[in-house]
């Protein structure tokens, strides 16, 4: 959904996280998760028939507009949990992650005792937080645990809180549980694999004074309520680099607050963002890294594709999807693992 060329252009559309499909690397179209709460749930709202079946390609302007359609339905229906989990899957797909957290937390009210819904309002926390789940996240996910303690998402998330806090111990606690219960062959098993290595020579590093751990370490394992999967193994040559700025000659069109996209697709093939990241224009100019554990799909990651076209955007609104008067700027198409890059933020989107 950001998509750096003109909006009419009718990109395709990411998919959406149906439970623990984000951990588990099963997802649903957000076409067909909208459609499902329209005719499955809301007494077939929709009139209009679905010629191509649910897994035809539509707009982001039309998925858009079904979710407005749903959000104004349940402005009527105050009282049902299952719509309000459905409009914030919905906007969590869309990256639409303050409502998306207002959503889960209407569902929260109807549903208290709904781990799963606990753990997903978590990770659209942890997201608005520039993936750190430190305080209401870590709560949640916790909380999550006691209800429901074999809840696979939550335990992902606790042990990258765990980790996030270098509290390593913990996090390998929290990963062997959630290996325990992945699906086998799976990528996030194997991210997890990956993820316990680090957290189990960092936990033995902290017991002996040995360990050299970074002064801001994050979690391996990723989190993004309708984005992000594990990075696979033989990913490690899978990134691009650089650094980006904004052009003199727009350093007036952007306030400091405004959000930052950088982001990589594919030089050829679908549109969607392969790997994201978010940051201020307070940070300009400022260092980025894109990798495989900030895809959007399991299926859609920089590691299947030869060539990338990396891209820059300003955003006033916070949102991903493009609007007029973003700033943008874009790289030529290059292979992985090359050189860091220069990307300049030099035009206006019309």
């Amino acid at each position: 959904m950001l998509d750096e060329e003109a909006v009419a252009e009718a990109p395709r559309v990411a998919g959406a996280a149906r439970k623990t499909a984000l951990w588990t690397g099963l997802s649903v179209p957000v076409f067909a998760l909208v459609v499902y709460g329209f005719l499955g749930n809301f007494d077939a709202l929709s009139p209009r028939p679905l010629a191509a079946g649910p897994d035809a390609e539509v707009t982001n302007e039309q998925v858009a507009a079904m979710v407005e359609t749903l959000a104004k339905r349940m402005e009527g229906r105050p009282d049902d949990p299952v719509g309000w989990t459905l409009l914030a899957n919905a906007y969590g797909a869309m990256q639409r992650f303050p409502e998306a957290s207002r959503a889960y937390a209407r569902a929260i009210e109807l549903s208290p005792n709904n781990a799963e819904l606990l753990a997903d309002r978590a990770d659209v926390l942890a997201m608005m937080q520039g993936r750190s789940l430190a305080g209401e996240p870590t709560r949640l996910a916790e909380r999550a645990l006691l209800l429901d303690p074999n809840n696979l998402k939550a335990l992902a998330l606790a042990g990258s809180g765990a980790f996030e806090r270098k509290e390593f111990a913990k996090a390998v606690g929290y990963w062997s549980k959630a290996r325990q219960l992945a699906p086998p062959g799976s990528d996030f098993a194997a991210g997890l694999d990956n993820s316990l290595t680090e957290a189990r020579a960092l936990a033995a590093g902290s017991a002996t004074g040995s360990a050299t751990v970074p002064a801001a370490a994050s979690a391996p394992v990723a989190i993004s309520s309708a984005t992000a999967v594990v990075a696979a193994p033989g990913a490690a040559s899978a990134v691009v680099s650089g650094r980006v700025s904004l052009a003199a000659a727009l350093t007036a069109r952007a306030a400091p607050t405004d959000t930052v996209f950088i982001f990589a697709r594919a030089a050829e093939g679908p549109r969607m963002p392969l790997a994201i990241v978010k940051r201020q224009v307070s940070e300009l100019p400022f260092s980025f890294t894109l990798d495989d554990s900030m895809a959007m799909s399991p299926e859609m990651r920089l590691s299947k594709f030869a060539n990338v076209v990396v891209g820059a955007r300003i955003s006033k609104s916070g949102q991903a999807t493009p609007a007029s008067g973003d700033l943008t700027g874009q790289s030529m198409p290059l292979k992985l693992g090359g050189r860091p890059i220069e990307l300049v933020i030099d035009s206006v989107q019309p």
